[in-house]
């Protein structure tokens, strides 16, 4: 079904009207149309099509369509590399040949050629424009509750003494603690995460395994797929070190013995001497 109308900043869903010299039109169901220039109209575009394409402002500030996606849309986050500076701002890669504008005002510190900065893509409401800014605050909301165990969307944002902070869902900000981390991880990591708790100050700490029974799960059938593509058999067992169990099964030792001793009592593995053998 295509969408109703056009919508700057996200992905639209619209019916290819017809073609011209610049491109294809494509039409919402409101009859507002959107020019997909010819560097992205295909051979098997057809009349009456539908299409998903991003929609955003050209350098004359029309809207226009494209079939590429940004590193991030309108009201969410994501990490740019900056490619251009001037008297009144930067413009950072995102993906799309327009760069994106991030105002001098917009910016935490002043930006430099090659720095990778966090970002939210919104609409300047003075221009209609998609612009980054770097003071992101007050887009954050306070959390909700949210029941422990809950898989929620992470981006890693910062480094801290404690950890790693993270946004949540694109709207909260949250916490990984560097000893509750035992796999690699980095700044602009995108991944799934689950709810720890909620603090009373509305911050949210997170894990990246869930806790308990779910994650007890979880990580046995870690171990079992692993034995599976090494022909059933691994050198590690009881004994194995904690960067190693760390390094190599992504969990802490006392979790990696836990699994253990669960898969034998379900008589799907047999651990010994020389490590763990499917059974």
């Amino acid at each position: 079904m295509i969408d109703s109308t056009l919508t700057l900043g996200t992905l639209n869903r619209l019916r290819l009207d017809h073609f011209a010299a610049p491109g294809a039109y494509l039409m919402a169901e409101d009859s507002s149309d959107v020019l997909l220039p010819n560097q992205y109209v295909t051979d098997d575009m057809m009349l009456d099509q539908e299409l998903e394409v991003f929609i955003y402002t050209d350098s004359e500030d029309r809207l226009v369509a494209t079939t590429q996606r940004p590193l991030a849309m309108r009201d969410h986050f994501g990490f740019f590399e900056v490619i251009d500076v001037t008297d009144f701002g930067a413009f950072v890669d995102w993906g799309l040949p327009k760069d994106l504008f991030v105002p001098k005002n917009r910016q935490k510190r002043p930006m430099r050629v090659g720095d990778k900065r966090f970002l939210r893509v919104v609409e300047d409401p003075q221009t209609q424009r998609l612009i980054g800014i770097e003071k992101i605050s007050s887009y954050l909301e306070r959390a909700p509750h949210m029941y422990p165990n809950t898989p929620v969307a992470l981006l890693v944002i910062a480094q801290t003494p404690l950890g790693f902070k993270v946004i949540i869902e694109d709207r909260y900000e949250g916490m990984l603690y560097s000893n509750e981390i035992f796999a690699p991880i980095e700044i602009g990591l995108k991944t799934t995460g689950y709810i720890k708790q909620v603090r009373a100050d509305g911050l949210v700490d997170v894990l990246l395994q869930p806790m308990g029974a779910k994650r007890t799960a979880t990580d046995a059938q870690k171990v079992l797929d692993l034995l599976d593509t090494h022909r059933g058999i691994l050198p590690y067992n009881y004994k194995t070190d904690p960067d190693t169990i760390s390094e190599v099964f992504g969990m802490s030792r006392k979790a990696f013995k836990r699994v253990l001793t669960e898969l034998i009592k379900e008589g799907k593995i047999a651990v010994g001497e020389s490590g763990i053998h499917r059974q």
